[in-house]
């Protein structure tokens, strides 16, 4: 069976035609910069010439739109009609409660996903849309929905649970969450091979840095803790959203700018974080060129940025009691050599130490740690789509 593995993201989309014979890539591609000037169409063809497309994309639906016509296309796609597709994987951000693990998608589950736009207003809507728009094309196919919040699951109540009258989380399930559950599931597992040890027996401190983030701390195979909470807006800096926050700033902004709740929800989670803090841009790419080029808010956006990182790390050290590994994975956990740098800069005295030269490499699965670290830092690029691919088939026999 050929599945098509969607992945969008707050301003990607990712996707790969897996052969699920021999789990062969035919095709994958990447969809950058979606709703921000300068857009591409990154399509990588198993033995054909790559393909760069560049058009600005409006929005998820357009982009989606393009994938599908590269796929098919007679020069440079991978399948001849879009019935060659046996079914389609998506990645869905939250699935609130309802969900603790993959489902074929039906109206129940679309009008789950529909009822988190709230919680999760840069992620859900997009992925219903990836999914709505395959749908249109494929209806006679299993559609199936990897939720972002399963892996979490094994959380306890003492870190899942907030500091709020108990009924809240009775009547509302609010509660915390945690989301990338798909990439920190790969990586995790993938470290405790490059250890050498039983994946039960790691303590493993996994960092999906991208235009979202998050941290994940695993021990015993079980999630014990992780950054973003009942929304992705919970955590780190990340490239529009705030992170953690003292909940008051929010109704203090709200009376001082004017705000309703909607506004409010959009200017945390849209208009903060990178962009707010350095008055550049959501992508910390052209945020680092600005601080090279000395532009003090941009340096300090960074500062702030790896501030954050760094003191989850140590969170995280504590509460694993020790640590075999830290894993940098996706965006800009693979890509980005001096954030890397600094995020481990003066952390010797928890055992990690990073060695410049090995960390001069990008996207590929490397250690990236002296010889003499106590903890090992690896790079490993996440593969998100072979676990949606995988769960995609199984709900699809």
């Amino acid at each position: 069976m050929k599945v098509l593995v969607v992945n969008a993201g707050s301003s990607s989309i990712k996707y790969q035609v897996m052969d699920m014979t021999d789990e062969k890539v035919l095709a994958k591609g990447l969809v950058d910069r979606v709703g921000i000037p300068g857009t591409t169409l990154k399509h990588e063809p198993n033995g054909k010439d790559d393909v760069l497309i560049k058009k600005d994309l409006p929005d998820h639906t357009a982009g989606m739109k393009l994938v599908l016509d590269v796929l098919v296309n007679p020069e440079y796609g991978c399948i001849k009609s879009m019935d060659e597709i046996g079914a389609v994987g998506h990645r869905v951000v939250h699935g609130g409660e309802d969900f603790a693990e993959s489902v074929v998608i039906d109206d129940k589950v679309k009008k789950v996903i529909r009822d988190c736009f709230d919680v999760a207003p840069l992620h859900n809507p997009p992925n219903l849309m990836g999914i709505e728009a395959c749908e249109e094309l494929m209806p006679n196919v299993n559609h199936v929905a990897v939720f972002d919040t399963a892996f979490h699951q094994t959380m306890s109540p003492a870190n899942f649970m907030y500091a709020l009258p108990y009924d809240v989380y009775e009547k509302f399930k609010v509660r915390r969450y945690g989301f990338h559950g798909t990439s920190h599931y790969y990586v995790s597992h993938r470290a405790s091979e490059m250890l050498g040890k039983a994946y039960e027996d790691c303590k493993i401190i996994t960092l999906h840095l991208g235009n979202g983030a998050s941290m994940a701390a695993i021990s015993g195979g079980k999630v014990v803790d992780t950054s973003m909470g009942f929304t992705p807006l919970e955590g780190l800096v990340m490239g529009t959203r705030s992170g953690d926050i003292d909940p008051a700033v929010v109704f203090f902004l709200m009376e001082k700018l004017n705000m309703d709740a909607n506004e409010a929800n959009s200017y945390f989670n849209k208009k903060s974080g990178l962009l707010g803090l350095s008055g550049v841009s959501n992508d910390l790419r052209d945020v680092i060129e600005a601080a090279d080029a000395g532009n003090e808010r941009a340096i300090l956006a960074l500062e702030v940025y790896y501030n954050k990182v760094k003191g989850y790390i140590g969170n995280y050290i504590a509460k694993l009691n020790g640590c075999d590994c830290l894993v940098f994975t996706a965006g800009v956990g693979e890509n980005g050599i001096e954030t890397r740098e600094n995020i481990c800069k003066d952390l010797e005295a928890l055992g990690i130490k990073i060695d410049p030269v090995k960390n001069k490499v990008r996207g590929k699965e490397t250690d990236i740690s002296t010889d003499d670290s106590k903890v090992k830092i690896f790079l490993i690029p996440t593969n998100e789509e072979l676990v949606i691919a995988r769960d995609t088939l199984r709900l699809s026999k």
